[in-house]
């Protein structure tokens, strides 16, 4: 009991800390405090935009978004990364390439976006595939070619045919850098939502903040960015959930 209640103190105290410094800020008269809505008033806004004005289909499509962004850029991210890591050759042939794409800000892609791809939903969602794909292709690049070709030979040496190397070492030994692409294009995509929203959106988080920003409705921002954040910790947590799940393998196996 004493133990459930110190954890929950532990998870509970950053936060607590941080809207204590929220309303600090707020009261120390070195911000205008029009300027920064205090954390009752956005809570306020939050369950009037919940009840009252579709937050919670906001929430839902940006997340959609998110989820087909990111589930297209990785099922393409993890065989390329896959090849570029494993083959040296190839490696040192799409390096210079990934890396050029990976820099560009997906913001200043909307006008060819816009221009291909004109601007409904596929508009959206491109722009998340594009952020998601070259994230994930670097994490499993890298991660690929730093695993330890021991493995590989020792599998070969005990009579593995080539099929079973693949399925039984190479999958293995992968699968952690494809949670890590995972969890890193979904912070990437979340990242990168407002400036997909920016493509004549309805609806999403990121289009009510662009709306709000215009009226200055800086509370309204406030939930949004919130909720933004809050739906990539529930999303990353169920990952690293999974990835608990999927690599008790390696706890056992090193100790």
């Amino acid at each position: 009991m004493k133990d459930g209640l110190r954890r929950s103190l532990l998870v509970l105290s950053p936060w607590l800390a941080l809207v204590a410094v929220w309303y600090a800020v707020r009261l120390s008269g070195l911000v205008n405090p029009a300027l920064v809505p205090a954390p009752h008033a956005v809570a306020a806004r939050f369950a009037d935009l919940l009840w009252n004005q579709g937050l919670l289909t906001d929430v839902a499509v940006s997340t959609r978004r998110v989820f087909v962004g990111v589930a297209v850029g990785i099922a393409l991210a993890v065989p390329v990364g896959f090849l570029i890591g494993w083959f040296r050759t190839a490696r040192h042939f799409a390096d210079p390439v990934v890396n050029f794409f990976r820099a560009l800000p997906p913001i200043a892609l909307i006008p060819l976006v816009i221009v291909y791809f004109g601007v409904d939903e596929p508009a959206k969602i491109v722009i998340l595939i594009y952020a998601s794909f070259f994230s994930g292709v670097i994490v499993m690049m890298e991660g690929v070619a730093q695993t330890n070709p021991l493995f590989v030979r020792v599998a070969r040496t005990l009579g593995a045919t080539p099929t079973e190397v693949f399925g039984r070492v190479i999958v293995p030994l992968t699968v952690p850098h494809i949670l890590t692409a995972l969890r890193v294009a979904l912070g990437v995509s979340w990242a990168t939502l407002v400036a997909s929203e920016l493509v004549a959106a309805q609806r999403g988080l990121g289009s009510m903040i662009q709306n709000a920003s215009t009226y200055f409705l800086l509370d309204v921002i406030y939930v949004g960015i919130i909720c933004i954040g809050v739906v990539a910790l529930l999303m990353d947590l169920a990952l690293r959930r999974l990835s608990a799940r999927f690599l008790a393998w390696q706890e056992r196996a090193g100790s």
